[in-house]
């Protein structure tokens, strides 16, 4: 029976080397688990000793890390320009990163399902596992019968080679099967690591944008603070004079009319006039400059240029059923907790705070009888009177869904809603949109 012994041996071999690849998988864990280690184990002290480490090593980077966004904020001097400059590039950057995780935790997805999958079914298969290495082993240890001592040997021999010329085959196919799902495993195991490691770095790289950002968020609205010295007294104003109104147009006319901020940056937007155009197109070079304090292009010729305010899924559009019997004036759309949240056009912040159902609230004055509305952010970091930039940070969304009639929804995760209006009106937005990223506009 060499044949078979070789046979057997080779499929025990493919099989066993792709079980060891697997080591430590559930699906082929050992029947005896190994003694849980004593709590205070030299290994369990080290390993704290390392994780402590690891955090003093974490502190002194973070140290390190802010006093080096101190000298670069210093560094900036009183120049609002570069400040405006540096704000829109890594809130850019902060975009960016954004959609390269959700892209991985996309891609991330279907591996992990597939590798659950496979681990299911080798888990439900322990049994044939079983079954078939103990058979493998078995004939591989099995000598062959002394064929020439007595006959009925022979006739044993020969039965058992007709049996095992009908169970090799089988046995093969079983093991080569169950090698090729522990291959598979191994492979997808592999493509996740390396999508995890990716994922990871991106979000370190996010982490330290994130507080870069921060640093000039905070150093721009303190040197806002010190040119409008009676700031938080109209802010509270503003949140007070929300309450007296209902509706949206009401809250932007009583902003525009009686909050001294609010009133001057409406006049700022009616006296700056529309943009020129050149041959009947914006001048994009205008947002170049980012010293500039007043609208780059009309906003009634950004249309196909503007970017979405945030990364996110488009849950409701213009038009649609809001839930409630009557039609969506906006859009909505679902993002990642924390996403960052920039401005889609230049405009006067001539409301920041909450309102109503809204949630927190952001009403820019684009000019030309038009407001960009933003609703359902965690945290704004704009004050009322502001001139803002095209991508500009301005706020950043909280960890579930602000709007009313998105809860409603039972959403999961935290929604923007964006309208805009020209003379007090509703509009679609869609045409504004760029259909894709090489036609946004950027300060």
């Amino acid at each position: 029976m060499p044949t078979f012994r070789s046979s057997c041996s080779i499929a025990t071999a493919i099989f066993v080397s792709a079980s060891l690849a697997v080591v430590g998988a559930p699906v082929l864990a050992q029947v005896a688990a190994p003694a849980p280690q004593p709590v205070a184990s030299p290994d369990a002290i080290k390993q704290r000793e390392q994780e402590l480490e690891a955090t003093r090593a974490q502190q002194k980077s973070s140290a390190e890390t802010q006093a080096q966004l101190k000298a670069e904020i210093a560094a900036l001097g009183q120049d609002r320009s570069k400040l405006n400059a540096q704000l829109i590039d890594v809130a850019a950057q902060v975009r960016a990163i954004e959609t390269r995780i959700g892209d991985a935790e996309t891609r991330l997805r279907p591996l992990d399902a597939r590798e659950q999958e496979i681990r299911g079914s080798l888990d439900s298969r322990r049994a044939e596992v079983v079954e078939v290495l103990a058979a493998l082993q078995r004939a591989g240890r099995r000598t062959p019968p002394a064929l020439l001592v007595r006959p009925e040997d022979a006739l044993q021999s020969l039965r058992t080679a007709i049996l095992l010329g009908s169970v090799v085959p089988e046995l093969r196919a079983r093991a080569e099967a169950l090698a090729r799902d522990l291959s598979e495993l191994v492979a997808l195991r592999k493509s996740i690591g390396s999508e995890r490691d990716r994922l990871a770095a991106d979000r370190d790289r996010l982490r330290d944008d994130q507080t870069r950002l921060a640093a000039l968020v905070e150093e721009r609205q303190r040197k806002q603070s010190g040119i409008e010295k009676d700031l938080e007294s109209e802010g509270a104003r503003a949140v007070a004079l929300s309450k007296q109104v209902d509706s949206l147009q009401g809250l932007i006319n009583k902003m525009e009319q009686d909050v001294k901020s609010a009133a001057k940056a409406a006049a700022a937007a009616t006296l700056q006039g529309t943009p020129s155009t050149a041959d009947g197109k914006p001048n994009l070079g205008g947002l170049k400059n980012p010293s500039r304090m007043s609208p780059a292009i009309a906003f009634a010729s950004a249309k196909g240029l503007l970017a979405l305010p945030v990364n996110g899924v488009k849950i409701r559009e213009f038009g649609g059923s809001d839930g409630a019997g009557g039609v969506e004036k906006g859009i909505s759309l679902a993002a990642r907790a924390g996403a960052q949240v920039t401005t889609p056009c230049d405009g006067w912040v001539v409301y920041a705070g909450p309102f109503r159902s809204y949630g927190q609230l952001l009403i820019l004055n684009a000019g030309g009888g038009y407001h960009v509305l933003i609703a359902g952010m965690g945290r704004i970091s704009v004050n009322i009177g502001q001139f803002v930039l095209t991508g500009e940070p301005v706020a950043t969304m909280g960890t579930t869904s602000q709007v009313a009639s998105i809860l409603a929804t039972n959403a999961s995760q935290p929604v923007l809603y964006i309208e805009f209006r020209k003379d007090g009106t509703p509009i679609d937005p869609g045409p504004w949109w760029a259909a894709n990223e090489g036609e946004k506009v950027r300060g």
